[in-house]
């Protein structure tokens, strides 16, 4: 396939997602991951991936996934001998998602293909690529909802406690590291949201920070005292020590001065949540996002402010959090009551 005609670094919010330690690119990595896209509908796909990024403000990340669905489904209806976007039909959807049950994959994954594919032919319908949309009946069996992982107060407080004791005012990482736990803590932002961010994002005086979510919808997030010195800490001394020439500017940097990587972030906050003693499972940083959302929930918080501090569309989302304390409070009659 062909590169879409877009530099990612140039949609704001989508961020550098790579520091200058990383060897493999973005474009490998997407061409591994995916099956190949048959050429009559190369085309196509670059174009709606335009679309996608241009038009829509889509991320890299979304773009990257709906790539990736498209190449799966159009592999799939090559093997069973369509040769045009005109040919695919309703029964060549409901095949290939049938062919990815079979093999085990995930009902969320499946009803996320079902809404790429979808998409794309609504699109293709109004740029007259298809004359019919086939995919209007289309189903995917419906997600389940699962409860998100979350770290209790205690268990959280325990993390930052041991990620603080850690700081080396020699090295600087420490002291980066220590910040980055505080304001995913603090702030609840994505991990992407994140290593996107600039120095200039954060506005000290009063404790904000500026946040470009997803669909490119800006935000700007509160954030406590705790994560304020941890962030003076590491702008004031840390941050000097790593920079240089190339590091612009991004808040957050790797060792050797580029943007912070993803995976760099995970491995703290991994870190971080594993118990001393290595048993229990460790987190990540989207459970630190559920963590902020749910503690905020149970300390009587709003549940449009946490909406809107977290860059939800829909309310929808945010209200599994309030299962989430509804469940603990359950789990915590259960074990009290002497007639639960």
């Amino acid at each position: 396939m062909a590169d879409i005609a877009v530099d990612p670094r140039g949609l704001r919010g989508s961020g550098r997602i790579m520091d200058d330690s990383e060897g493999v690119t973005e474009r490998q990595r997407t061409t591994a991951e995916s099956p190949a896209t048959p050429p009559w509908a190369e085309a196509a796909v670059d174009a709606f991936a335009r679309h996608l990024a241009l038009e829509r403000g889509r991320s890299v990340h979304t773009v990257r996934a709906y790539r990736s669905d498209l190449a799966s489904l159009f592999a799939h209806a090559a093997r069973e001998g369509a040769d045009g976007l005109d040919v695919v039909d309703l029964g060549l959807l409901r095949s290939w998602l049938g062919a990815q049950t079979a093999t085990g994959t995930a009902r969320s994954s499946l009803a996320r293909r079902a809404a790429a594919v979808r998409t794309f032919f609504r699109w293709a319908v109004r740029d007259g690529l298809v004359e019919i949309d086939p995919s209007v009946r289309l189903h995917a069996p419906r997600r389940d909802r699962t409860l998100p992982s979350v770290l209790r107060q205690p268990q959280m407080t325990a993390a930052l406690t041991r990620a603080a004791e850690a700081v080396t005012p020699e090295d600087p990482a420490t002291i980066r590291d220590t910040a980055i736990l505080e304001l995913l803590y603090a702030t609840g932002v994505r991990v992407g949201e994140l290593t996107a961010l600039d120095v200039d994002d954060v506005d000290a005086d009063r404790r904000t920070v500026r946040v470009l979510g997803k669909g490119n919808k800006e935000r700007t997030v509160p954030f406590g005292i705790p994560a304020a010195r941890a962030l003076d800490a590491w702008l004031s001394l840390a941050r000097p020590a790593l920079a240089t020439d190339a590091s612009g500017a991004a808040l957050f940097l790797g060792q050797r001065g580029g943007r912070l990587d993803q995976r760099r972030v995970r491995d703290v906050v991994h870190r971080a949540t594993t118990a001393p003693d290595g048993r229990g499972p460790s987190a990540g940083p989207h459970a630190l996002r559920h963590t902020a959302a749910t503690h905020l929930l149970d300390g009587g918080a709003d549940l449009r402010a946490v909406q809107e501090l977290l860059g939800h569309s829909s309310l929808a989302t945010t209200q599994i959090y309030t299962h989430v304390s509804v469940e603990r409070l359950r789990t915590s009659y259960r074990q009290a009551h002497p007639r639960a």
